[in-house]
């Protein structure tokens, strides 16, 4: 069979490419390993993750009633949880069904694709054609080579959402967002949490305030151990055991599950790249330059598969990308330079463009800070724990915008508009903002660039002066 397009993994990326080409009247086949479509996101990442977060809140919040005089009692029935979860799943896969997408003509294959050279792949046998063909296969937990590991068992983002029983001590191995967000909601249906992390400290990739800040409110809830070095893991009939190592110190921590949660791979290794002449960087990730195609040029990479960053909008945004590169052969760029992305413990991380490290590196900047509990609203909520940070140049420029705090990633959405229309800091007081919501944060942090401006310096003393000869 020849098409124009061939797709190649029916995650977001995948699916967004497919759909936004038959759209446009290419002949499409979508290629996908799994019976569902949807991708790591729809059935072990965002969502699941999501509702599990959401139900471990609403247990914890339950617990805190007891200081208006309600108590909660009983014992969380994780598999009740779970199958909770499961609905979500199957609610959102309507949207993603095989026969939505070939109702808009694409043909779908259920299977394995392998390369067989740069234009044809075979699925289950068959032979399939296309000038131009998208690589969107996701990626996968990475489980390092931990000596009895394997023996003792482990559970990732794939298998967590499995479980019966609420366990009562968890060791997550890997302090990022994936392993904290999951870690967290454990803690908070009452699981004893520990979580290892080799690096000096967890959420290294946010702006140095929120990580400090992050970590003290998440070590109120569990045991953080950064500077850890896991030397072995062994197992009993009762309890797996994790033996790490601090300033050369030797440990053993006896728990009932081990979460593996120390980054991802590629879902490369069965599609044969080589067959096509694609390359790979060291750890299989397919090198794509910013118009996302790969060593062959009429093949692309799109989502978790190029190394990029592993997030869902961020496979959709290349998806929309793709399509204009593929079918109309355009040279379109992909930028990542104000990529926003969320870690949703509780409260919030959003984060957007530069932390305030990397931006004194090349700017001389401003900074703005607000802690929320000079926000009405998050007092009001008893939500106050937290604050909001803008970096900018020295003319207003926002140059990154990073929040924690309760909701703060639909709040801070704002901030994400802004830099989209090269508004400056200042703009934002411009807005009204209905009393009291909690984007009445970023209004409070931008009325600070115009007291620095207006209320300093020369300009009230000419003000001054100018209204005693105003009539």
């Amino acid at each position: 069979m020849t098409y124009d397009v061939i797709v190649i993994g029916g995650g977001a990326g995948g699916l967004t490419v497919a759909a936004g080409a038959a759209s446009l009247g290419a002949r499409v086949a979508l290629v996908e390993k799994n019976e569902q479509l949807g991708g790591d996101c729809l059935h072990a990442g965002c969502i699941p993750s999501k509702a599990l977060i959401e139900a471990a809140n609403e247990v914890f919040h339950a617990r805190q009633l007891e200081a208006v005089g309600i108590k909660a009692s009983g014992k969380v029935d994780l598999g009740e949880i779970n199958r909770r979860v499961k609905e979500a799943i199957g609610q959102i896969q309507e949207h993603d069904r095989k026969e939505r997408f070939e109702a808009l003509g694409i043909d779908i294959y259920i299977g394995s694709a392998v390369f067989e050279n740069q234009h044809n792949i075979s699925v289950n046998a068959q032979i399939l054609s296309a000038k131009k063909i998208v690589i969107a296969t996701g990626s996968r937990a990475m489980v390092p080579p931990i000596e009895g590991l394997k023996e003792a068992g482990y559970i990732t983002n794939e298998t967590v959402f499995d479980l019966e029983v609420l366990p009562e001590r968890m060791a997550f191995i890997g302090g990022g967002p994936v392993g904290l967000e999951i870690a967290q909601a454990y803690s908070r249906l009452g699981t004893d949490v520990t979580v290892f992390e080799k690096g000096s400290a967890v959420l290294k990739q946010e702006d140095h305030d929120i990580q400090a800040k992050a970590t003290e409110l998440l070590e109120k809830e569990m045991t953080i151990l950064p500077n850890t070095h896991i030397e072995r893991c062994s197992h009993d009939k009762a309890a797996k055991f994790v033996h790490y190592s601090v300033n050369g110190r030797e440990h053993t921590l006896e728990v009932d599950h081990i979460f593996v949660a120390t980054g991802r791979r590629p879902n490369t290794d069965t599609l044969k790249l080589e067959q096509a002449g694609i390359k790979q960087d060291e750890q299989g990730f397919i090198e794509a330059d910013h118009t996302l195609r790969t060593s062959q040029h009429h093949i692309f990479a799109v989502g978790d598969v190029n190394g990029s960053f592993p997030f869902t909008h961020v496979a959709g945004q290349e998806g929309k990308l793709v399509v204009q590169n593929a079918l109309f052969n355009l040279k379109r760029k992909m930028s990542y330079d104000f990529l926003p992305w969320n870690t949703y413990i509780t409260p919030e991380i959003f984060h957007l463009g530069m932390t305030q490290q990397e931006a004194g590196k090349a700017y001389d900047t401003s900074i703005y800070y607000t802690p929320l509990n000079e926000v009405d609203r998050f007092v009001a909520d008893h939500a106050d724990d937290g604050f909001i940070k803008v970096i900018t140049d020295t003319n207003g420029k926002i140059l990154g915008a990073h929040a924690l705090g309760k909701g703060a990633g639909d709040w801070m959405q704002v901030l994400i508009y802004a830099v989209n229309q090269g508004a400056k800091i200042g703009d934002l007081s411009q807005m009204i903002y209905p009393y009291p919501n909690h984007a009445a944060a970023i209004e409070t942090i931008s009325n600070q660039y115009w007291r620095q401006k207006l209320f300093s310096g020369i300009v009230p003393k000419v003000t001054g002066k100018l209204v005693k000869w105003l009539p």
